[in-house]
Order: structure tokens, then sequence, then C-alpha cells
């Protein structure tokens, strides 16, 4: 299924623009490397319109917003949109603050977005549903779980039939829907949640693989959230057998995006179609 979106990935090595949050910059930076893809941070107002240009591909991320990279981020998503890159964006933490939420807003409103990447309240947030706000991280009582998934796939696929564009819900089950198809996927581990990045890093990957495949948004953007999954079951053996900790985690998750084939994939590749 997904052989093809890999094997570009690693073919075409997109270049990814990133305008991302400062905490976890040189985390999306090697995962990018590490999938095949090459990133190139640039966030000052005075060079966001010629590195768009020079690119495959626009990530986005509000994680850590300030004024001065806002009207950055508005001019090189218009360049983006006119040159038909892909864009993708991280509303990390909507709904925090004013500043989130309104800034994540002029951006819907300004900017044709090819893929929408957050946490089950993050995406409620973006669709203006009420929500519970716990800092970046998902809300428990807005949990992705067997009892509710059709309940939340029916959700997610009006959600991107208002935004036009493909809505990827990640957590314990991840959700990747356009308005008329969805992929539920299940890799990853817990331990991923212990790690600082691992939302941005998958992040990067989606827009790496839209980048490289920007006929067929949807597919390279489930199959983006399986390698990452994927990636992070196998680097938990890894900290089993090494009885090592959180540090090395990220470490062997980057080690084994680096080894991501599809052989690796279709082996342990769980996902179901609705």
């Amino acid at each position: 299924m997904f052989k093809e979106i890999l094997e570009n990935a690693k073919k075409k090595t997109p270049l990814v623009h990133c305008i991302t949050n400062y905490v976890t910059v040189n985390d999306c930076a090697n995962i990018l490397l590490a999938c095949g893809g090459s990133p190139i941070m640039a966030d000052d107002i005075n060079e966001v319109e010629e590195i768009t240009s020079i690119c495959t591909a626009l990530y986005i991320n509000i994680g850590t917003l300030n004024e001065r990279t806002i009207s950055s981020m508005m001019l090189a998503g218009k360049k983006a949109n006119q040159l038909a890159h892909p864009v993708v964006l991280d509303p990390v933490g909507i709904g925090a603050s004013k500043l989130r939420t309104d800034t994540t807003i002029s951006l819907m409103q300004n900017i044709k977005f090819s893929v929408i990447r957050g946490n089950i309240s993050e995406i409620k947030a973006i669709n203006n549903d009420s929500v519970k706000i716990q800092g970046v991280d998902a809300n428990i009582d807005d949990a992705i779980s067997e009892e509710n998934i059709d309940l939340i796939v029916s959700y997610v696929k009006n959600i991107s039939k208002r935004t036009n564009c493909v809505i990827a819900v990640t957590g314990a089950i991840d959700i990747v829907a356009d308005e008329n198809k969805a992929y539920i996927i299940r890799n990853g581990n817990p331990l991923m949640s212990k790690v600082s990045g691992t939302g941005c890093m998958l992040t990067a990957i989606i827009t790496a693989f839209c980048g490289a495949n920007p006929d067929n948004i949807l597919d390279a953007t489930a199959c983006a959230v399986v390698c990452m999954g994927l990636s992070g079951e196998l680097a938990h053996k890894l900290v089993v057998e090494n009885h090592a900790g959180t540090s090395s985690y990220r470490t062997y998750m980057i080690d084994e995006m680096s080894k991501m084939n599809y052989d690796t994939l279709k082996r342990g590749i769980k996902i179901e179609i609705k």
C-alpha cells in the first residue's frame, strides 16, 4: 500500500522548510534526515518567501509562538500556496491561550493547508468545539478508544470536509482521514509520550512524505504516521534489551526511522480503513 510513498521520500529527498518551535527543532531536523528528507529552518520575515520558493513543502508549528514569526508563517504559507507546495500545520497547544487560538484561526483563513496534525484536543479546538486544555497534551476526557472510535472517525471526516484538508489525529490510536476515507492506525508505544517532540517529529515526517508525494496526500500522511509509530515500537524493544531510558529511546526512534524500509513497514503495520 505504501511502498511508493516510502520509496519516493527516499529517492526525491524532499527539502522541507520548517517554521517550527525551538524546543524540538533539532529533533525535527534529524528525523527529516532519517526519513529521507532534508530540513531547512528559516523564520525571519526577510527570507521566508525565498526559502519556501526553493523547497518542496512547508511545515508550520506554533509550539513556541511569538509575534515575530506569525507574519513569517503567513508569508511563507501564501508563497507555498502560490507554488502548489504541500503545507502542513501543527497547532500545538491551540486553546491554551488566545494568541495560539487566534493565530491558528488566522492561518487557516489565509493559507490552504494540505494536512493538519494534532492530538484530539487540538483538533477539537480547531473545530471550535468545547475542550478542556491541559498544556500541549490531549485531555484524558478526549481520548480515542475502541468504544468511541467510530464516532471520532465520523467527526474527523466532517472536519476534513469543512477544512478541505487531510486531518491526522494522533494518540494511543491514530486516525488519518479525508472526507471520504479514514485510516485507523494502531502502531506506536506509550513511551513515545514521555519524550518531548515526538508529535513535532511526526509532523515533520508527514511534511516530507507529502512533499515527495504531492498527488497522494492522504496516503503519504498515513504512511508517515505508521512509520513513526513503528519506529517507536522497534525503539522500545531496544530500550528493554539495553535497560535504557527515555533519552536513548529518542535516539533509537531516529535510528529506526533511518533504517525504515518497505519490508519492515509491511511486517509491522497495524492499520484498517473505514
